[in-house]
């Protein structure tokens, strides 16, 4: 499992653009993760699906509350990974109103939270192998925290958990 101090995992997340600019095509986009994190902070949080009770009703509403209290401390991007298609995170972002604020980031076969070990696996209740629910501070690319949450909790992977950290 990913920790403190370890370099995130080579892999590709896709992001659905709804409009075409900055070199992004409409629709879905690969997402480089080690080119799009060298040189940045970033909070990444991970959970276990779109459209989820806890995950729409307070996990990404936290981070879309607090992002610019991040950025003041020094966030540049706030990432969600889940492990869902890219059109299902983009219709999320849009009932999420995310836009600008928090890049909503598909992690359609599990190979992101395979790589860092923090899968959960939801098979008895038809979801299948997901993302566990947690947050890091990703600095250069290397972790720079990492919060994990027990099963069936909410309580370390929220924003004001994780802006704590970026501003100590």
């Amino acid at each position: 499992m990913i920790k403190v101090g370890d370099s995130l995992p080579q892999a590709t997340l896709m992001e659905y653009s709804e409009v075409e600019g900055e070199g992004c095509s409409i629709g879905p986009n690969p997402v480089d993760v080690g080119k799009t994190a060298a040189g940045k902070t970033i909070a990444i949080f991970g959970l276990p699906g779109a459209f989820t009770p806890t995950c729409s009703a307070k996990h990404v509403p936290g981070y879309v509350e607090h992002q610019a209290a991040l950025k003041a401390a020094g966030v540049d991007e706030i990432w969600c990974v889940s492990v869902n298609d890219a059109f299902v995170m983009g219709a999320w972002a849009r009932d999420q109103k995310t836009e600008g604020k928090v890049r909503m980031l598909a992690d359609g076969s599990a190979a992101f939270a395979k790589a860092t070990g923090l899968t959960l696996d939801l098979e008895a209740r038809g979801m299948g192998l997901r993302s566990n629910r947690y947050s890091m501070l990703v600095k250069d690319g290397k972790v720079a925290a990492l919060n994990i949450e027990a099963p069936g909790k909410f309580e370390v992977s929220d924003a004001a958990t994780l802006l704590a950290q970026a501003k100590a």
